[in-house]
């Protein structure tokens, strides 16, 4: 669904060249402590990974305690005032700099002609202006109200939300 959004941008700009799927790469952070996460990164390794044109790469992420100040009146705390349970973080690390190390090296082997980008991510801007300005085109899949300036910054977006409905597993009825 992704390829054929990015060949609908392209017959839109008259150009008929067709797209063919090479290669899939899925980049996805998980933290261990939480169960919904573990159960995504066993479908990602046991499932997803093993597809027909699927990468997928996983990264571990904890949380952290946090704490939090008031920028009004400057009080500090660093557990929940409704539930009293600690307030913590859960940074993802790396990700980013595995799709734009990705983007940057697969361009520089000459490895596509069009990426299909799905991230809202401003911080990917750089990445893609260097891809295209080498001739490269990226198309951005992102969501309503969401990364408009990478969406602008790609050669072309759409709207993933226009095309999850087909990607989405039939329900059970």
């Amino acid at each position: 669904m992704l390829v054929a959004r990015a060949q609908q941008a392209m017959q839109d700009a008259e150009i008929q060249e067709p797209l063919q799927l090479e290669e899939t790469r899925v980049y996805a952070s998980y933290n261990p402590s939480r169960q919904e996460d573990v159960g995504l990164r066993r479908w990602l390794d046991s499932f997803l990974d093993r597809q027909p044109s699927f990468r997928v790469f996983t990264t571990e992420r904890r949380d952290k305690p946090a704490k939090f100040y008031c920028r009004q009146c400057h009080a500090e705390f660093s557990q929940c005032p409704s539930c009293a349970q600690p307030l913590v973080r859960s940074r993802e690390k790396g990700v980013d700099t595995a799709i734009v190390t990705d983007l940057l090296s697969l361009a520089w082997e000459n490895a596509y002609d069009v990426a299909v980008l799905v991230s809202s991510d401003a911080d990917m801007i750089p990445c893609v202006e260097r891809v295209q300005e080498k001739g490269f085109k990226v198309v951005n899949g992102t969501w309503p109200g969401h990364g408009f300036d990478l969406a602008k910054a790609c050669w072309a977006s759409f709207n993933i939300m226009d095309v999850a409905p087909d990607m989405a597993r039939p329900s059970d009825e």
